[in-house]
Parts: C-alpha cells; sequence; structure tokens
C-alpha cells in the first residue's frame, strides 16, 4: 500500500499521537531491522563488552555468548511489544492508555519523558565531545566555549531535522546511514582487532556461570530494555496483516548483529585495556587507542553513531510529551525537546564539573519504574487483541479506558508494588563514597549483580496478571465490542486529544 501525504520521505509528519487508519498503512518488517541497527550500531558497545571481562571475569567465547543472548532476546522484547503499534496503530504510551487509563497513565508518560530527556542529554553532550575532537584532529582547532556551543547546535540542529520530519525519513536515514556508519565501523574495528592482544586473549580463564547469567542481564538491560517502550512508536504505520513474529526476529537481529561484533570486539580489548570497562568518558578512551590518522573517521563513526541514536529517542519523546497532555503539533514537541537537551548541554559542559556520574545514577533510578511499565504493558499485550481507537483520544470520562476515576487500579497497583519491591535491590551510586541512594537488598546477590531490573520486571508481570482478573472494570472493558477497524482521521482526532 502507498505511503500517505502524511508520510513520505522528505515532507513533515502532521500526526502526532492519533491512530494511523489502515488506509495509511504502509511499509515492511524490514523496517524494524533498519531501525534498530541504526540505533546500534554505534562504536559505544565496546565498554559493554570490555565490561564483561573486566568486571565479570568472562573469558572472549563466554562474552560471545552472553552477548548473543543478552541482544537478540533484549530487542527480541522491544520487536514483540512493537506488535502493539502494529495493532492500535499508536505510539507504545497513547497505547498504554488502554492499560493503565487515562489519567493512571501519566505516571509511566511522565517517567518514560524524563528518562528519553535524559538520555538525549548523555548524546548530545558525548557528541559534542566527539565533534570537538574531530575539530582538533583533523584542522588543530582548540576548544573553546563559543566553539562548544556551536558543536552542541550541530547536533542538535542534525537531530532536529531529522526528527522534526518524522516517521518516513527516519526510516530512510536509518537504512541509507545505517550503510555509511556501518562502513565507517567496520574500518575502525578492523584497525582496533589489530591491536588485540591475543595472547592474552587466549590466556583468560573461564569465568563462573553464575557470572554469564549477570553478564545477560546486563547487557539487556544495557540496550534491548531501555528501548523496550518504544518500538511501537516505528511500528505503528505497519500493515496489520504483518505477522509479529517478523516484527520479533526483524527487531532481534538489527539490533543484535552490530550489538553482538561491537561488545565482542570490546571484549577483546579488555584483555589490554582494562580501563575501558570504567572510562567515564568513552568515545576519548577509544580514541586514545588509535593513531592519529584513525581518529577522523573514528569520531565521524562515534558521531553518526549517536546521531542516529539520538533523532529516534527525540522523535518518541515528542510523542511522549503529547501523550503527558501537552497540547502542541509534533513538530513543536519535538523542538522543545531538543531546546531541553540543548540547556543540560550547555549546562553539564560548561557549568558542572562532573555530570556523567551523577546524571547516569538518576536515570539507573528511573529505570526502575519503566522495567515495572514493561511487565504491566507486556501480560495486558498478551491477553489484549485489539485497541479502540478513538477511546485512545478521549480523555475523559466517556472513554472506553476511564475505567474507575480515570485509573485501571490493577494495572497501577501492580506497577507501584514492582517499583518498591525493585528499589529494595537498587543502588544508585556515583563511587563508593557517594551513595544517593541503597536499598535494603542492594547488596544481596541479586542486587550486587544488577539484576533488580530482571525483578521488577517479572514482578509487575505476575501481579498483573492476578489482579487484572479480579478487577471487574478491566474485566468489562475487555468484554466490550472489538472497535471498528478503522480510526478517526488525523485532523478528528487531534480535537480529542
Amino acid at each position: 500500500m502507498a505511503a500517505s501525504e502524511n508520510d513520505r520521505v522528505g515532507s513533515v509528519e502532521t500526526r502526532g499521537i492519533e491512530p494511523v487508519p489502515d488506509a495509511e498503512r504502509h511499509g515492511h518488517a524490514s523496517q524494524m531491522f533498519w531501525t534498530w541497527f541504526a540505533a546500534n550500531i554505534s562504536i559505544l558497545g565496546l565498554p559493554l563488552g570490555a565490561a564483561l571481562v573486566s568486571f565479570r571475569g568472562l573469558n572472549i567465547w563466554q562474552a560471545a555468548v552472553v552477548a548473543i543472548l543478552g541482544s537478540f532476546g533484549s530487542f527480541a522484547l522491544v520487536g514483540a511489544l512493537s506488535i502493539a503499534g502494529k495493532r492500535g496503530g499508536a505510539p507504545a504510551l497513547t497505547l498504554s492508555r488502554a492499560v493503565f487509563g487515562v489519567r493512571g497513565n501519566a505516571g509511566p508518560t511522565l517517567v518514560t519523558w524524563m528518562s528519553r530527556l535524559g538520555w538525549e542529554t548523555i548524546n548530545t553532550t558525548t557528541a559534542a565531545f566527539a565533534l570537538l575532537a574531530l575539530l582538533d584532529a583533523a584542522f588543530g582547532i582548540r576548544r573553546n566555549t563559543v566553539l562548544t556551543v556551536v558543536c552542541l547546535l550541530v547536533f542538535i540542529g542534525c537531530t532536529l531535522l531529522i526528527s522534526g520530519l518524522g516517521h518516513a525519513t527516519i526510516m530512510w536515514i536509518n537504512r541509507w546511514a545505517s550503510y555509511v556508519f556501518g562502513l565507517l565501523n567496520l574500518v575502525v574495528i578492523g584497525f582496533l582487532a589489530t591491536t588485540v592482544d591475543w595472547g592474552k586473549v587466549f590466556h583468560t580463564q573461564v569465568g563462573p556461570v553464575s557470572s554469564m547469567v549477570v553478564g545477560v542481564g546486563m547487557i539487556a538491560a544495557g540496550t534491548g530494555i531501555g528501548w523496550a517502550n518504544t518500538g511501537a512508536d516505528y511500528a505503528r504505520y505497519l500493515p496489520r496483516r504483518i505477522p509479529g513474529g517478523r516484527l520479533v526476529a526483524a527487531s532481534a537481529f538489527g539490533a543484535g548483529i552490530p550489538l553482538v561484533v561491537l561488545i565482542s570486539l570490546g571484549s577483546l580489548l579488555a584483555a589490554g585495556e582494562p580501563d575501558l570497562a570504567s572510562a567515564s568518558d568513552p568515545v576519548s578512551a577509544i580514541n586514545t587507542m588509535l593513531p592519529s590518522w584513525m581518529s577522523i573517521p573514528y569520531l565521524i563513526a562515534a558521531f553518526g553513531g549517536l546521531l542516529l541514536s539520538n533523532h529516534l529517542s527525540v522523535y518518541s519523546a515528542g510523542l511522549t510529551m503529547i501523550t503527558l497532555g501537552i497540547r502542541v503539533r509534533r513538530t513543536l514537541a519535538v523542538g522543545l525537546d531538543v531546546v531541553v537537551t540543548f540547556a543540560g548541554g550547555i549546562y553539564f559542559i560548561l557549568i558542572a564539573k562532573d555530570f556523567y556520574g551523577p546524571f547516569i545514577t538518576f536515570l539507573t533510578l528511573l529505570a526502575v519504574p519503566i522495567n515495572a511499565w514493561v511487565g504491566v504493558f507486556a501480560v495486558d499485550l498478551i491477553l489484549r487483541r485489539s485497541y479502540d481507537g478513538a477511546a485512545l483520544m478521549d480523555v475523559g470520562r466517556s472513554s472506553r479506558y476511564w475505567f474507575r476515576g480515570g485509573v485501571a487500579w490493577a494495572a497501577m497497583i501492580a506497577w507501584a508494588a514492582a517499583i518498591v519491591v525493585g528499589l529494595l535491590f537498587t543502588e544508585a551510586s556515583t563511587s563508593a563514597t557517594d551513595v544517593w541512594f541503597s536499598g535494603p537488598l542492594a547488596h544481596s546477590w541479586i542486587g550486587s549483580n544488577g539484576l533488580g531490573w530482571v525483578v521488577t520486571l517479572v514482578l509487575a508481570a505476575a501481579v498483573y496478571a492476578l489482579l487484572r482478573r479480579l478487577d471487574g472494570t478491566v474485566r468489562e472493558e475487555a468484554s466490550a465490542q472489538p472497535p471498528q477497524q478503522q480510526v478517526l482521521p488525523a485532523p478528528a482526532a487531534r480535537e480529542l486529544s
């Protein structure tokens, strides 16, 4: 089916969070392959692999197995949750209204938006550092305040251009930029492979199986889990007839292929460079391992990889902002988002002395409620077969998703309970002496090995599966007549939102 005028490459996507009508659905499951391939070709995957060797004591073969299971497995989950987008034609957090209620959904939506802004700020500042280093390496231009602001603006401008144009342009950019930056990454990877201390690699002792289990969780948490609540945003234009299994496979292979290569290489490099795993600025740490002539393609690849990841995050953040109730056009929502990240970049680069540690610590805490949302939403997706497009846009008492007081209490209780338990296993700190928060079970085997997110997700799913059967308002909604396949056109739906 041909794309509509609203979703053409180079034109501005005017659709906001309103569901995409069947007549405007188009594309193939392969789009999800390129979406997640592009998001994961950044050279920043190397420190993840280094951590498997330096912190978990695994050898290269164990690290490769862990990379396969963690990367493919976590993005298979992303693909599975993106099925909701194909079914309902709306962004993930908009569809979440059907699960938590039109008012109850505000909590998960706010947390998601804050997390997106946080990671975008990290992407923006890291990319600015990469661009500053590139200008120094290529032209001998030294860093100063004005140049720093210019570099931030360049990255912000590129992000705004791609994310502002919208879905069709993002899909096109993802595919072709993957070839360009993927090739640059291969050149850098090829050179880095020649620096590996193979003697140390082959003499690394086999690590315990328990470390492999923890490693899988670490890779999953650092890759696919962070994108789990965005998959539907990019699958919503796909026709309903596409089998869900294809979305799962396309997402898993799209992200898994580059991640396994990068994580495995990081594991190899850690044999000779154990400090790579703990570098506060991995871009600079890897750059020091390269000769000056190789720095230029490396820094271009690093900048491009960050851009490909960031424009996806900004696009989703704009949709999440609208879902939160900020009544603006999608393009303006994207603009507001990048203004915030630009201000954050200015503060963290020019004012704050240390931001990576404190900021990532804050985002670690936000990951707990996001994992709880994934558990609840996944169970609902398994049990649900359709979404009511008009009800998703209706935030008043007349909405099918009003439940009780605008809240689906089965979902909210499960979400809240999982957050409380997840925090028990969580420690947020910038160092051994600077602990922001430490749950009473943070130093148990589960907590100290970073598996609290697994407990959070599983508990949320289990509690919701139980309470869903007991909640009369949820049963009533589930037994209602299925909505018509054709949903509101964009202008009418926008009035409701």
